[in-house]
């Protein structure tokens, strides 16, 4: 065999791997980050009906509402080959470049019942992107339409989360008395006039 086709077989090998690994977590992360602008003045019950029933919820105050999902993903062993070396090489490019992440923490802040911020943390980043393992909670509410969600804003980078509009921000009023004032003319009594100094 000529060691020419050798060598091109063995590059050919090793680009396909790195290809095919490279797409790892790249949708995964642009549907965790569209789902921060798509889910945005999302009703709970829209939250609840394409992501599931929250792992917990806590009630701030009589407006604001966090929900919390967690959730996890199964990582298979890659076998190993006595051919191409598979599990070395993915190994080596975690090791490189990151990327084991294997769960996460979405919170979702809700004022009124409407979603106002998405939020993930947790060891969430997948080989390519980041907060690609927090998709297994939205991936729903993306993938199919919901009648309460908004328009993504621009393109969606699976590398840095969209930042969150700074000049919409909730407005939370304190009930006000709905009671008329009393004046002068409602309690029958007379106006008086302050004398004016000279």
């Amino acid at each position: 065999m000529n060691m020419s086709v050798v060598v091109s077989v063995v590059r050919v090998g090793a680009l396909s791997t790195l290809l095919g690994l490279s797409g790892c977590g790249y949708y995964a992360s642009r549907i965790a980050h569209k789902a921060q602008q798509t889910m945005i003045g999302m009703t709970e019950e829209d939250m609840q009906a394409c992501a599931g029933i929250p792992t917990k919820t806590q009630k701030v105050n009589d407006h604001v509402t966090i929900a919390e999902y967690q959730r996890g993903r199964n990582i298979e062993t890659s076998s190993g080959s006595t051919l191409i070396p598979v599990e070395p090489i993915v190994n080596i490019v975690k090791d490189i470049g990151g990327g084991a992440g294997n769960s996460c923490v979405a919170d979702f802040r809700l004022v009124d019942g409407k979603i106002h911020d998405v939020y993930y943390s947790g060891d969430n980043d997948m080989l390519v992107g980041t907060d690609g393992v927090c998709s297994t909670i939205i991936r729903g509410c993306v993938r199919r339409s919901v009648p309460t969600e908004s328009s993504t804003k621009g393109w969606v980078s699976a590398f840095r989360q969209p930042q969150p509009d700074t000049t919409a921000t909730p407005t939370v009023t304190a009930p006000t008395d709905t009671t008329p004032a009393a004046t002068p003319a409602a309690t029958g009594a007379a106006a008086s006039v302050a004398p004016q100094k000279k």
